[in-house]
């Protein structure tokens, strides 16, 4: 599996992270590149939240969102 791609930024809120989740959702589905197989929220040492997920070419499922 490949290994995860951390989005830039931290958020204050798991609202904000998962916004950007969308964000890195619509982003690669309307550039058709490769897709974020699976997209992650979590939660740093600092007790705030950021987003990772995996990208891999010619992925074949959706991306799945965890929260």
């Amino acid at each position: 599996m490949d290994e995860w791609v951390y989005f830039a930024g931290l958020y204050d809120t798991k609202f904000e992270a998962y916004c950007a989740v969308m964000w890195v959702e619509a982003d690669e589905r309307i550039r058709r590149s490769a897709r974020p197989t699976e997209v992650e929220i979590y939660r740093s040492r600092g007790g705030r939240y950021g987003v990772r997920f995996r990208r891999q070419e010619n992925a074949s499922s959706s991306s799945l969102a965890r929260v």
